[in-house]
């Protein structure tokens, strides 16, 4: 199965891309759009992306693309994240003034940025891909921030290992298709909705879990797209596809101005 990726080889995404999917083939893509455009296309099978990091939080983007597109998470998973400090062959850390990597993968590592205020931290669209930058260019005074991986496949090398600020790291992955199916032993549930500004709004929305002893996960807001200061809700709650949940859904969709189930799958372990 070919399986969309944002970012190159040896990114984080690729090797959850491996897990989740053994033996399918890499689609590297730059922007996450792409990697939407084409799971809606059908040029791939589905698309593994980061969804939440322990530490820096939710990729609001991903939300948004969830929420806008045609596609189902079908699967989640859990990956330990092990952040290095990486450089072309020959470079010293003395040498280095900037350190390249994804916006989410810098605010992961700030206490490196803090204990040497000579490294300046440089937004970059992907881990394996500010290596490959660095490498390709022959730049001799600056870093990426990737995992061992990346340092393999572009024959850099690691200055300094293991420098994310918490060893407890992991993002949460989602495996993304066209076709909504439910698999079995699914248990948990994505979902997202938006309520008018009303008083009690939101309550007696999430008292649609609470009166069938549903238990949430998680929940968070993002702005609502062409609806200035109105927002959608992103809930998480511990049900699969069973009567519970969908009387709860149901429940919801005659509260909430719109409502949409974003996945119903097996909660990682």
């Amino acid at each position: 199965m070919k399986i969309a990726i944002q970012g190159e080889a040896g990114s984080f995404s690729h090797e959850a891309a491996r897990r989740m999917v053994p033996g399918c083939t890499i689609v590297p893509c730059k922007r996450s759009v792409e990697v939407f455009d084409r799971v809606e296309r059908g040029s791939v099978g589905a698309a593994v992306i980061p969804i939440e990091n322990s530490l820096a939080g939710s990729v609001a983007e991903h939300f948004d693309l969830l929420l806008e597109r045609k596609v189902f998470v079908q699967r989640e998973y859990r990956l330990r994240i092990i952040h290095n400090l990486i450089a072309a062959p020959g470079v010293k850390l003395k040498d280095i003034g900037r350190a390249y990597s994804h916006p989410v993968a810098l605010e992961q590592c700030r206490e490196l940025f803090r204990r040497n205020p000579g490294i300046e931290p440089m937004p970059f669209y992907d881990t394996a891909g500010s290596v490959k930058h660095l490498v390709e260019n022959r730049l001799r005074d600056a870093a990426g921030i990737a995992g061992r991986q990346a340092a393999q496949e572009y024959k850099a090398r690691i200055l300094v290992s293991g420098i994310e600020d918490d060893k407890r790291n992991f993002t949460r992955f989602f495996l993304v298709t066209r076709r909504r199916r439910v698999l079995p032993g699914a248990n948990k549930t994505s979902v997202a909705f938006s309520v008018k500004n009303l008083p009690g709004a939101l309550f007696k929305a999430l008292s649609v879990f609470a009166l069938r002893d549903i238990s949430l996960s998680k929940i968070e807001s993002r702005p609502r797209r062409g609806r200035p200061w109105e927002y959608i809700f992103y809930v998480d709650f511990l049900r699969g596809d069973d009567q519970a949940a969908r009387k709860a859904l149901g429940h919801l969709a005659e509260i909430a101005d719109v409502v949409k189930v974003l996945g119903i799958y097996p909660a990682a372990e």
